[in-house]
């Protein structure tokens, strides 16, 4: 820290910004000033690019790491699930805020659940995890890939229809004026397109320039993505939690991770964010991550939730098409969390687990890709 400031590195999308703001309000004191600095990582230079296709792990993390080991800023703040289960060795996660919800929501015009879409529905998601999940569940459902930001995410659902109903009065208000026979008429819509798109949100109006291929009938995404970006209640569309026993989590979704590596800063940060039983159930999560070996690159979902003196945990590891799975659930004791997430971890290795993430191994080795989570 630099005359009382502590220099914080973020992300700049809209979603990183509101976690970085949160994290400050708490590190914020009368003798201590909190300063954002905006960092683009190689994630966000590629955010064109398939969200699949990004690559090593740490897309989004390293950027902001290396500002913190090279001393430009103090602490960086990141979401837990983007970050790598083996850290550069000065670097440490100083905080471990308290969760948002860990669960994945679908989001759909007509609401619903999964069980509810009709076959051949398509289903975006960026996540090979959630793809698996949602073909085990219907596989006569069809999983495509969805890139950009959650906003961007949400309004290419939501544009198509708005862009098929503007064509719909555009044509009837063409026809009107063009037959002077049917001015009687009522017709179909009782407004002008005018009129219509005046009344139109500023989210559906933005919603109609995108033009998906393909159009999507569902989305599948974190419900904390939505919930901190303030887009989890709105008119457009309707949200809808998915059971965490199916859907099983990302390792840390729904957490923010605060790292640093000078010890007075570590300190200062741990005292002022970090929330314990939040930590506890991110390092069973991350420690079944690591001893399955995993990473970025198959479909694994770990969940953790603390209970009294014991860890609920439940784990799923899945083909990319959600055909095969090995899945368990386990009472860890608290005061050995770690060790026994790692005897959890060995023993999903042990009943085949180890076959399905080598083979996901050599799925994304041929197709060069590996898998980014939201929220």
């Amino acid at each position: 820290m630099t005359d009382g400031t502590l220099r914080l590195a973020t992300r700049g999308s809209a979603l990183a910004r509101v976690q970085a703001e949160g994290v400050a309000d708490a590190l914020s004191t009368r003798r201590r000033s909190v300063e954002l600095v905006e960092v683009e990582t190689r994630g966000d230079r590629l955010s064109e690019e398939l969200i699949t296709r990004l690559g090593k792990t740490g897309a989004f993390v390293r950027a902001l790491d290396e500002r913190v080991l090279s001393g430009e800023c103090d602490a960086a703040v990141h979401s837990l699930k983007d970050v790598p289960t083996e850290m550069p060795e000065d670097l440490v996660v100083a905080g471990v805020p308290e969760r948002a919800p860990s669960g994945d929501v679908i989001v759909t015009l007509e609401g619903g659940t999964v069980a509810d879409l009709p076959s051949g529905s398509v289903v975006g998601t960026s996540s090979l995890r959630r793809r698996a999940e949602v073909l085990a569940a219907r596989p006569d459902l069809e999983v495509e890939p969805l890139r950009g930001n959650v906003d961007t995410r949400l309004r290419k659902l939501v544009g198509p229809a708005l862009q098929r109903e503007h064509e719909a009065r555009t044509e009837e208000e063409r026809e009107r004026k063009g037959d002077l026979t049917s001015s009687d008429d009522a017709g179909e819509f009782d407004r002008t397109v005018e009129e219509w798109f005046d009344d139109l949100s500023e989210f559906q109006r933005r919603a109609m320039e995108y033009e998906p291929d393909p159009e999507y009938d569902a989305i599948v995404l974190a419900e904390a993505g939505l919930r901190r970006s303030g887009l989890l209640d709105r008119p457009e569309y309707e949200v809808e939690r998915l059971e965490r026993a199916e859907f099983v989590p990302a390792p840390g979704q729904g957490a923010i991770a605060v790292t640093a590596a000078e010890r007075d800063v570590v300190e200062a940060i741990r005292e002022a964010v970090d929330h314990p039983p939040t930590r506890i159930a991110a390092t069973v999560e991350r420690t079944v991550l690591a001893e399955l070996g995993g990473g970025c690159i198959a479909p694994i979902g770990v969940g953790a939730l603390l209970q009294g003196e014991h860890v609920q945990v439940r784990a799923r590891v899945l083909s990319a098409d959600g055909t095969e799975e090995v899945a368990a659930s386990r009472d860890l004791p608290v005061r050995h969390h770690a060790d026994a997430a790692a005897e959890f971890a060995a023993e999903l290795r042990e009943r085949g687990a180890a076959e399905l993430i080598e083979e996901a191994r050599r799925e994304g080795d041929a197709n060069g890709e590996a898998a980014r989570e939201d929220g």
